[in-house]
């Protein structure tokens, strides 16, 4: 007997059979609860928001995502205090039925610590996977009302949202001739570490008992316990959007108190938001410093918060500022926006540093290693002025690897070791490369170069958006299939796979994105004389594929 999902999304008491859930029922019944949040938050409805909210959380359909979200993405195979991972399909099955409201006490969460971009340690909190699927589940029926809610020019931790959206609103703002000239670049101090726990429970519309436990659950840094008083742990998967709810707010009141008049001059503010980093642009300098600046401080001393003094600076646009890694400013009265230098520096940085730790490493396995930094660097960089910048990067990338390249032959001539690592690919005579095994079979890889990337203006998302909303499911379709191809573009072999599936999983029927990821399937196995032709292969999400290799080694 396996688990059945009723009409309501309700579980039956049958054993559960991970590998027998019907995943686009799944699909289908938490859809159709989170659009009807999601009507229920612009009537105002808030009794029916919680009633909704509490039959989702409660759900089969509900719990199942949850457990499959925790143990498919990045953080699978990393655990909490309590050293268990879900890595199995009976593991993930008991798990599902843990997930209940009564008796749930979190456990307190790991603290490790990652280097940020200007040397300091980011200190992250790393929960148990029961409370991370406790918290995937909740924010199941909150994203919705965060959703709904948002202010529109916010565009951190939210679906369909990214950091170039945000800069292309930068550019909409400041690029003319008559936009604002001043801009406020605002820096919250300790943001996640320091939003006020009360103000958190008296406004986020989710189960209050719940919210209080994950932020009185404290963490463990080196064997020791440590209360948490305030904020919300980083690493969490709710923190975002508990930080953007905090946050929400700010755009409305601004534009109450700064409204355009027609008699008046026109005071530009404007806001632009990503997460915790914020500008506000503004027609003087007087006008941010003395009226702009004390409201914001206001609005986020309510919530517990406060602006760094030293980073929070008034800029003139002809000086230019630095957000979210571009420098955006005007040359002569044309807008700029350019990949900033510390981005650039601390990037190479990070390249050398991969470049000098593989001494003895192969060409092969260094190009496996810095293709997916250097790709994921310049898709970013992408949609702004960065042609120079990328050939400026190509080329010290090639001044590390030429020094690597001779430091392992010093007995060797520069022509020698051009010819053992360099050779001609695609008019580039200095192509580095090397031998390494490619879908199972040993070929040459080549270093993928910044300078290939096509710039390409990006097309912002549109402020009203609501991806809860049917009426817009397809113009985010479209732009994910925009986004994937984008992706894949370099990659022809795993293009062609997406696109004969109209990018879509053949076995569950949900859309194949980056953030789902994606395995590459054989329909006849290898071993059973499939080839690697496309036609014998699909891509199918990775908790899909598993559910396919079950079935067929069942005969099903």
């Amino acid at each position: 007997m396996t688990a059945a999902v009723t009409p309501t999304g309700a579980a039956s008491r049958d054993p559960l059979d991970w590998h027998a859930i019907d995943w686009r029922k799944v699909h289908t019944v938490v859809r159709r609860l989170q659009a009807r949040i999601m009507k229920a938050v612009q009537a105002g409805r808030w009794g029916k928001v919680k009633a909704l909210q509490h039959l989702l959380t409660h759900s089969f359909s509900g719990k199942v995502l949850a457990v499959r979200r925790v143990t498919e993405n990045s953080g699978k195979r990393t655990s909490g205090v309590d050293g268990v991972l879900w890595d199995t399909p009976s593991a993930k099955a008991k798990a599902v039925r843990t997930l209940k409201r009564r008796g749930y006490r979190p456990l307190p969460l790991r603290r490790v610590y990652i280097e940020k971009s200007n040397g300091k340690q980011r200190p992250l909190g790393i929960p148990t996977m029961a409370d991370r699927a406790m918290q995937a589940l909740h924010l199941l029926a909150l994203d919705p009302v965060a959703e709904t809610t948002a202010d529109q020019y916010s565009y951190g931790f939210r679906q369909g949202r990214s950091a170039a959206d945000a800069i292309e609103h930068c550019f909409t703002a400041l690029a003319k001739r008559a936009s604002p000239s001043w801009i406020l670049e605002g820096d919250i101090k300790s943001c996640f570490d320091r939003i006020s726990h009360e103000w958190l429970v008296a406004h986020v519309p989710m189960d209050k008992a719940i919210l209080r436990k994950w932020l009185t659950a404290g963490f463990i840094d080196r064997n020791v316990f440590f209360p948490t008083d305030t904020g919300t742990p980083q690493g969490g998967i709710c923190s975002p959007v508990l930080a953007n709810l905090t946050l929400d707010g700010l755009q409305g009141m601004l534009k109450t108190a700064f409204p355009r008049k027609k008699a008046e001059p026109n005071p530009m503010v404007h806001l632009v938001r990503y997460a915790d980093d914020f500008i506000i642009t503004g027609s003087s300098k007087e006008l941010l410093e003395e009226k702009v600046r004390p409201l914001v401080e206001a609005f986020l001393a309510e919530r517990g918060l406060e602006l760094s003094p030293e980073k929070t600076t008034i800029t003139h646009i002809d000086e230019g500022f630095d957000f979210l890694g571009q420098t955006v400013r005007k040359y002569r009265g044309k807008l700029l926006i350019m990949p900033s230098k510390e981005s650039v520096k601390n990037f190479l940085t990070k390249v050398r540093e991969i470049i000098k730790a593989n001494k003895q490493t192969s060409a092969g396995e260094l190009i496996a290693y810095l293709n997916p930094m250097i790709r994921g660097w310049a898709n970013y960089h992408r949609h702004v002025v960065s042609s120079k910048t990328f050939a400026k990067v190509d080329a010290e990338i090639f001044k590390a690897l030429w020094r690597w390249a001779r430091r392992r032959h010093p007995g060797k001539g520069a022509r020698w070791v051009r010819g053992r690592y360099f050779g001609l690919h695609q008019g580039r005579i200095w192509t580095f490369q090397g031998e390494a095994y490619i879908r199972g079979e040993r070929r040459i890889a080549r270093l993928f170069y910044a300078g290939d990337v096509h710039i390409r203006r990006h097309v912002k998302v549109k402020g009203e958006a609501n991806p809860y909303d049917p009426t817009w499911r397809s113009y985010f379709e479209r732009r994910g299939d925009a986004a994937m191809v984008r992706l894949l573009e370099d990659r022809p072999y795993l293009l062609s796979l997406w696109e004969k599936q109209q990018g879509r999983c053949p076995h569950c029927g949900q859309k194949i994105t980056r953030p789902t990821g994606w395995h590459n399937h054989h329909i006849v196995r290898k071993i059973d004389g499939g080839s690697e032709e496309l036609a014998n292969r699909v891509l199918l999400h990775p908790d899909c594929h598993s559910q396919v290799h079950y079935r067929e080694s069942k005969g099903s």
